[in-house]
């Protein structure tokens, strides 16, 4: 990309913030004065600079630091050049374009309030909505057309969208449309519009797709980035809070009810654990919508209004709500599941934070899944906190702390509360009062989940720091690994062993299943022929009994029975074998029996020297078989026809090759042209027989 330079911006300084913005157009200067802005981000202060005026630009900065207004700050020149208003509405000046249907709706809610005394007419063509009033909109006329890809695509090629005056096209959320699939649909738009316009690229992120498509299609693009791109985000909390696999969805519950925040967002990877988180909530009482890519836009539409007036707290989506939404009371976001890239985990926890507003953006990282987190969060430049989820005595001491310090209790009673106080405190007690109260405050809530602590800063078990790297078998005694016994324990025993082809990678999971434990509270696996003595750690022991039931059965035919002690030292732990197997030791090579040496033959000696003539050969001993009547019947030995100067008799075999090669010394009668094959004729009938190897087999049989 051949760059004419590259801007940096710091924060805004006391001129920048007055209330009039030296630079801005007056008619948006209005605007953002009836909206109560006070001072400008960075990157909206970047497009005042007058280099920049009509110049191409690839603008980078935080999600959340208001590109929407810095674009329609900086296309306003361009469009309006010396006027206040625009003209009557013909072919559109301005277009742009965003990646999902939200953000479009989004950005063209923006631009009506920033352009309002302008007179600007703004339409949106996105995909759900009705193609025929989508394109009576464009015939009447419009400044600026605000869309998604495919849909702009399709009114480009039906000729309902003329794009020929365009004089300025901005890319919001570039690297998403790449990573859609929209790169086909970015080139058509960009080659279909004037090559004198204005390109403008807007982006939380500047992988290397979005340099060769700006090095493609802009004219000498100024690179823009902010001071604080290269920083995290300052108004957003980070926190990963590690649970152990099954307490996912428990530890989200917590989450959400130690926050207690007025809009929530829990992001999922997949439509199903959408659906499935959607109902998991539902019926623990939480006001819940959902968003992903199987929802029509009216349904989309609706759920995002129902978090903005209050009628939802929470709202489940895939990614499709990860660029762009703008809830102004979203306070918390969840990962249920990780991302698949570190952009998609900043845009993600960027739906918070916005504004100048303060968020929490909450990792839910199981044990297996912490190395990827702590990846994640690397190439993101971020450092979260780590933790464990809030237990149910946190949520409650939570509740508690909100209570004492909720202002219902320093407001001035007002005179229309005076009578029934008075009668209240006639009928009730303090402690009857009190305890209405509280239960008023704890109704309509979810109560908090029972989850189950782990440990997060010892390394897992198995990982490489727990080895000693000098060695091959990784610092292992004898390439075996043993697993470490408890200082307070109990023991039990399975009836299943190694007669039953008994094995700890299939009755870990077992036991983990049904007794709700994890592979870290057992100990030591001792297998013996018919049971299995396991130790378990003392303070799961209760919990595993109860959950494995009075009749202590698993798996329907194996038994559990608890131990009063620990077992005799005879028992053998079990070990892993190197090579994977059984734990049971195998016989050693020079164990096993070996078979009589005999001497080699060297190399180059023949084999009549090599063989021992010492011992004669035995005679030969004709075979014997009983006779019907009992008595034994000598058979004579094969007659050797090599001593007889004879060679024995061939079986004569039909040949199928040499029977075709016999008969092809005979001219056949009759060639067809189009195929060659002979054709043959019976003498006796006089009619074809055909051609090819069958007919020759017959005309011979005859």
């Amino acid at each position: 990309m051949c760059s004419k330079g590259e801007f940096e911006y710091n924060r805004p300084t006391e001129r920048d913030m007055m209330s009039d913005f030296e630079g801005v157009s007056p008619a948006l200067n209005n605007a953002l004065k009836k909206r109560e802005y006070t001072e400008l981000t960075p990157v909206q202060t970047s497009m005042l600079d007058p280099e920049l005026a009509n110049a191409d630009l690839l603008v980078s900065a935080q999600t959340g630091s208001g590109k929407t207004v810095a674009f329609g700050i900086a296309i306003a020149p361009t469009l309006l050049g010396e006027q206040n208003r625009f003209e009557y509405a013909e072919l559109p000046l301005a277009l742009i374009v965003a990646p999902t249907r939200e953000l479009a709706l989004q950005v063209k809610r923006e631009l009506d309030w920033l352009y309002a005394e302008t007179g600007a007419v703004i339409t949106s063509c996105v995909g759900g909505m009705d193609i025929r009033t989508e394109r009576k909109n464009l015939q009447r006329g419009a400044h600026i057309v605000v869309g998604t890809p495919g849909r702009l695509c399709d009114h480009i090629r039906r000729n309902a969208l003329d794009v020929s005056e365009i004089q300025a096209v901005v890319l919001d959320e570039a690297d998403e449309m790449l990573d859609l699939g929209f790169k086909e649909d970015l080139e058509y738009i960009l080659q279909e519009t004037p090559k004198s316009r204005r390109t403008l690229m807007f982006s939380a992120t500047v992988p290397a797709m979005i340099g060769k498509l700006a090095k493609q299609y802009q004219n000498d693009a100024v690179r823009v980035k902010t001071s604080e791109e290269q920083k995290q985000h300052v108004d957003i909390e980070y926190r990963a809070l590690v649970t152990a696999p099954r307490e996912r969805e428990n530890a989200i519950i917590n989450v959400l009810r130690y926050y207690e925040s007025e809009n929530a967002i829990i992001f999922c990877n997949t439509r199903a654990t959408v659906n499935h988180m959607m109902a998991r909530l539902n019926n623990r009482g939480f006001s819940v919508v959902a968003l992903s890519g199987e929802f029509s836009q009216s349904e989309r539409t609706h759920a995002l209004q129902s978090m903005r007036d209050g009628r939802a707290r929470v709202c489940i989506a895939t990614d499709v709500a990860a660029r762009g939404i703008d809830l102004p009371k979203l306070e918390l976001v969840i990962h249920a599941e990780l991302p698949n890239n570190p952009e998609t985990l900043l845009h993600r926890s960027g739906r918070t934070g916005r504004a100048g507003r303060k968020g929490v953006s909450a990792m839910i990282v199981d044990q297996k899944g912490r190395k990827r987190a702590e990846r994640l969060l690397r190439f993101a430049k971020i450092n979260a906190e780590w933790a464990t989820p809030p237990s149910a005595d946190d949520v409650i001491k939570r509740d508690e702390e909100r209570i004492l310090a909720d202002p219902i209790f320093t407001n001035p009673m007002e005179d229309t509360e005076k009578d029934l106080v008075e009668k209240l405190l006639e009928n009730f007690t303090i402690e009857q009062l009190a305890t209405a109260f509280t239960r008023l405050s704890h109704a309509g809530r979810s109560a908090p989940e029972d989850v189950q602590s782990v440990s997060f800063d010892a390394p897992k078990p198995g990982s490489f720091k727990d080895r000693d790297r000098g060695g091959r078998d990784g610092g292992r005694e004898g390439g075996r690994q043993r697993r470490e016994e408890f200082d307070e324990s109990i023991w039990f025993t399975i009836s299943v062993g190694r007669k039953q082809n008994a094995e700890p990678r299939w009755l870990i999971p077992l036991l983990c299943k049904s007794g709700d434990i994890t592979k870290a509270d057992i100990g030591v696996i001792k297998m013996q022929q018919e049971e299995t003595l396991i130790q378990l750690d003392a303070a799961q022991a209760e919990g595993f009994f109860d959950k494995v039931g009075p009749n202590q059965t698993i798996d329907k035919n194996i038994r559990i029975k608890r131990l009063p002690g620990k077992p005799k030292e005879g028992a053998e732990p079990y070990v892993k074998s190197e090579r994977g197997g059984s734990g049971r030791d195998k016989k050693k090579f020079e164990d096993r029996p070996r078979r009589i040496d005999k001497p080699r033959r060297e190399r180059g000696a023949k084999r009549d020297e090599f063989n021992d003539t010492s011992k004669p050969n035995k005679p030969y001993k004709a075979k014997t078989e009983p006779s019907p009547e009992g008595r034994e019947l000598h058979t004579k030995p094969p007659l050797d026809m090599g001593a007889l100067g004879k060679k024995p008799a061939k079986k004569k075999t039909k040949n199928k090759v040499a029977l075709k090669e016999g008969w092809a010394k005979k001219k056949p009668k009759g060639r067809t042209k189009n195929t060659g094959k002979a054709k043959s004729r019976n003498p006796s009938s006089g009619k074809d027989t055909g051609g090819g190897l069958q007919g020759l087999k017959r005309k011979k049989s005859d």
